[in-house]
């Protein structure tokens, strides 16, 4: 009860304080103007009242600063213009850390127990980084200040801090960039006419106040790396100026990126060159859909007016083919052509022994900067009884000699739906089972839906909702609304996600850090904990896509060998992915889902492709186009399309998505006839006609009109 009336009394108090400073305009003296032109009149005060300004400013500065008023710029320049430089220092530095600590206290009494139990889970992954990190996190802050000071305070208020710890750190941080502030302050005092803009000493004020925040990174950047790098002895020169550690698509485009500039790289793989994706990932996967497409549309042969088109196939042959188009792909990655691009490739398993040595095939070489690229893996669920199952994965899925009779696929995600279509497409009776009720679970409903409509039409049995208990030797036993559903197979696949490989080259124990979910942790240039260690790809996050793991390469490669000149942020604005099922899924930006988790408004179109000419002279006539636009706008936020060559279609939308350009563009763009690309075309069309101007357009049927008469 006590609580409630002071926390009532302080938010009278607070509002009492801002309505005065607005009723009363009292920020009018808290401009450049006013000091100016009262700086002699200040002056005299303060020589005739030393003590009297001193606790009078203070009081000041302490209020703004705890109340958020706007104006602790002008305040601190007065504190140098009044006070100079050691005695204004002095004062600000402690002013303004009373200040930001009562604004603090303030923040935490009245906000914290509220916003601990509405976001309680947000909170403690913040609170778990501020104890482990907490007066770093708040050093970097006030140094960088990545938001507004009064943010800072209401923010950290919501923590679990200490107070003392808050008030040294902000007093510390706040330090360097005080006595700049009020050095500039010292020196614009001294401005008496036109001329004095160009002395030396304003110049150079000006100076420091433009680049104080590179100077600070640089002291951030600095005390970091000495924390982080302490008990490990630089060499005295490297061998290389890049290893990249993986030979999938990071590694790849980062020697490659690296070699190009002329950079010594090195390219170090354990086993295949090119990764999951060449070996057993999207070229294999797309291979047996191809081959299974075929079967599918001798099949269909009637709705292209042919009466009946005999197959006759043996799977061993199938999987043949696969390795024959992997075999045909892999000099596109082999050593030969990047050594020919200048890339040293190191067939061996690497070690990292410190941030700059790494161990490979009992010899350790030195390196400037290293890139972890290596990718992720199947991931296996500890499922009771699961080693009698002898289960198949991504992996091991390509080992196969035999067509699976009964084949249970766990997992609805693009793996799963995928290779599920395509075994029941070959003649296997397939149950795909997925825990949760929708299949694809990042696209939205109405893709979920479709596609299910389209495996189930084809016969497959979709079993959502129903969650893994326990695996005999050749059954599943699910957990379906309280009752226990028994699935036989004589093959079952594990397809429910990917773990990233981060164990048995010395991540642990070399102390790079990780996220919760296992991924590598990297910052917004792709560095780990360590500086000069980079990671990309799957081993990284967010996205297990080969494209993104191509796309971060780059700022790996680049930041790496460039940084300390120029350092690039990753970009995720406009990233795509494709789920290779029949129908294509393909995605840019954001869905609904992504807007409505993000609290991001939205406008829908949508356009469905069985009115297109040529979907429906191809016999292909079915899915959608879906297009989401900020509201009031033709900006794209995101695009979906479901259909035949929906991964090719989309790519209109990503270039419109990258270039910053929007649906009227599209729109104005000519389209050949017939193809499938008009549908992008149409959607554009709909779009506009939803928003066509009906009131001028009311207007133009009477001009018309008239015109007839």
């Amino acid at each position: 009860m006590k609580n409630n009336i002071l926390k009532l009394v302080i938010i009278l108090v607070l509002i009492a304080g801002v309505f005065g400073a607005n009723h009363f305009n009292l920020t009018q003296y808290l401009t450049l103007e006013f000091l100016k032109e009262n700086k002699e009149v200040l002056d005299n005060y303060y020589a005739q009242n030393s003590l009297a300004t001193v606790i009078q400013y203070s009081i000041v500065y302490i209020l703004a600063t705890a109340l958020s008023i706007p104006g602790a710029i002008i305040l601190t320049l007065a504190g140098g213009a009044i006070f100079g430089l050691v005695k204004g220092t002095i004062i600000v530095s402690f002013a303004s850390t009373i200040g930001a600590t009562l604004s603090f206290a303030v923040a935490r009494f009245l906000l914290r127990d509220l916003v601990e139990k509405k976001f309680k889970k947000s909170l403690d992954t913040i609170n778990k980084g501020i104890e482990r990190d907490g007066h770093f996190y708040l050093l970097t802050l006030r140094l960088i200040p990545a938001f507004p000071f009064f943010l800072i305070n209401l923010a950290m208020g919501l923590t679990k801090i200490k107070m003392i710890t808050y008030f040294l750190v902000s007093q510390v941080g706040m330090l360097l960039g005080t006595i700049i502030y009020v050095n500039a302050g010292v020196q614009l005092s001294k401005l008496e006419s036109v001329s004095g803009i160009l002395s030396k000493e304003l110049i150079l004020s000006f100076a420091l106040l433009a680049i104080f925040p590179l100077i600070a990174r640089k002291i951030v950047e600095s005390f970091k790396a000495k924390k982080v790098y302490k008990g490990f002895k630089r060499p005295k020169h490297y061998d290389y100026n890049m290893v990249s550690i993986g030979a999938g698509a990071g590694g790849l485009v980062t020697s490659y990126i690296g070699a190009t500039v002329n950079a010594k790289v090195a390219l170090i793989e354990k086993h295949k060159m090119g990764g999951d994706c060449l070996n057993t990932g999207c070229v294999p996967s797309k291979a047996l859909i191809k081959s299974a497409s075929v079967i599918h549309y001798a099949s269909r042969s009637k709705d292209f007016g042919i009466k009946e088109i005999k197959v006759d196939f043996d799977f061993k042959d199938i999987m043949n083919r696969i390795k024959t188009v992997i075999k045909k792909i892999e000099p596109h990655d082999s050593i030969e052509r990047y050594t020919g691009l200048g890339v040293e490739c190191i067939t061996g398993k690497a070690t990292i022994v410190s941030p700059w040595e790494i161990e490979v095939n009992g010899k350790t070489i030195t390196t400037k900067n290293i890139t972890i690229s290596t990718g992720a893996s199947p991931l296996v669920p500890p499922i009771e009884g699961i080693e009698l199952a002898k289960v198949r994965t991504s992996d091991t899925i390509w080992n196969l000699e035999d067509l699976p009779k009964e084949f249970v696929v766990l997992g609805g995600g693009p793996i799963g739906v995928e290779l599920a279509q395509s075994f029941s497409r070959l003649g296997s009776k397939v149950t795909l089972v997925e825990m949760s009720e929708y299949l694809l679970a990042k696209e939205d409903t109405d893709v979920s839906d479709l596609i299910k409509e389209r495996l189930s039409n084809e016969g497959v049995k979709i079993l959502t909702g129903h969650r893994a208990k326990e695996f005999k030797e050749h059954s599943l036993v699910c957990e379906f609304e309280g009752r226990d559903v028994e699935i036989p197979f004589t093959e079952v696949l594990i397809a429910i996600g990917r773990k990233a490989n981060v164990n048995g080259f010395g991540l642990k124990e070399l102390g790079v850090k990780l996220n919760n979910n296992g991924t590598i942790e990297t910052n917004e240039y792709l560095q780990t904990n360590f500086p000069n260690i980079f990671a990309c790809g799957d081993v990284a996050g967010p996205f297990q896509l080969t494209h993104t793991a191509a796309h971060q390469a780059w700022y790996c490669a680049v930041n790496g060998l460039f940084g300390r000149f120029k350092k690039f942020k990753v970009d995720y604005s406009v990233i795509p992915w494709a789920t290779y099922t029949d129908p294509e899924v393909a995605t840019v930006g954001k869905n609904e889902l992504a807007c409505k988790e993000e609290g991001i408004e939205y406008e829908i179109t949508k356009y469905g492709i069985d009115d297109l000419d040529r979907a429906i002279a191809d016999s292909e006539d079915y899915g959608f186009v879906k297009v989401l636009t900020a509201p009031g706008s033709d900006k794209i936020l995101g695009a979906t399309i479901v259909g035949a060559h929906a991964s090719d279609l989309l790519l209109e939308f990503i270039s419109a998505m990258k270039n910053n350009y929007g649906l009227n563009k599209i729109l104005s763009t000519i389209h050949m006839y017939p193809t499938m690309g008009e549908a992008n075309k149409y959607l554009a069309g709909a779009w506009k006609s939803e928003r066509k101007p009906n009131k001028l357009l009311a207007l133009v049927r009477k001009y018309h009109l008239w015109e007839r008469k």
